[in-house]
């Protein structure tokens, strides 16, 4: 479970649900924590569409996709 994406996946599914302070410090956190790893990178991706704006829920969920996919191949 990567917190990062889990915080995004609850902005997609309401976006009242989460601050932009929140989405700001995952942001933050997550290209902290990102490492060489693919599926990190791509956390950090999501968390950064993610704080954003809401209009970017489309982009954001495409990263989550991505980043699940990811996950399943290592």
């Amino acid at each position: 479970m990567n917190i990062h994406i889990e915080l995004v996946k609850k902005w997609i599914a309401d976006p009242e649900s989460v601050s932009q302070k929140e989405l700001r410090v995952n942001r933050i956190a997550a290209f902290a924590a990102a490492s060489a790893a693919s599926a990190a990178s791509v956390a950090a991706a999501a968390a950064s569409v993610a704080a954003a704006s809401s209009a970017a829920v489309t982009h954001a969920a495409y990263w989550v996709e991505r980043y699940e996919e990811l996950k399943e191949q290592g």
